[in-house]
């Protein structure tokens, strides 16, 4: 699976590391992901998400369902790619 949050839908950036005598050289600035299970209440059942520590805030703020909600209709993840747990 990509590196992406399925809440936020941020993904790596790419940039320069800059050295003491400024040559630059290119890199990439990896997006600090978790894997994070949660209980969605209206589907009474558990899921897993990726999502960076943003998304976890967001989901903190907002709730699981009104975050997903946004999530898919923002075209971050689709209700198939959320995975359920048994």
């Amino acid at each position: 699976m990509a590196k992406i949050c399925q809440i936020t839908g941020k993904k790596a950036m790419i940039g320069n590391n800059v050295s003491h005598s400024k040559r630059r050289t290119k890199r990439t600035f990896d997006v600090n992901l978790l894997t994070k299970k949660f209980y969605y209440v209206e589907q009474d059942c558990w899921i897993q998400l990726t999502l960076s520590a943003a998304g976890l805030r967001v989901i903190n703020k907002q709730g699981l369902d009104a975050a997903l909600r946004n999530a898919v209709e923002k075209g971050y993840c689709d209700w198939k790619d959320i995975k359920v747990i048994a």
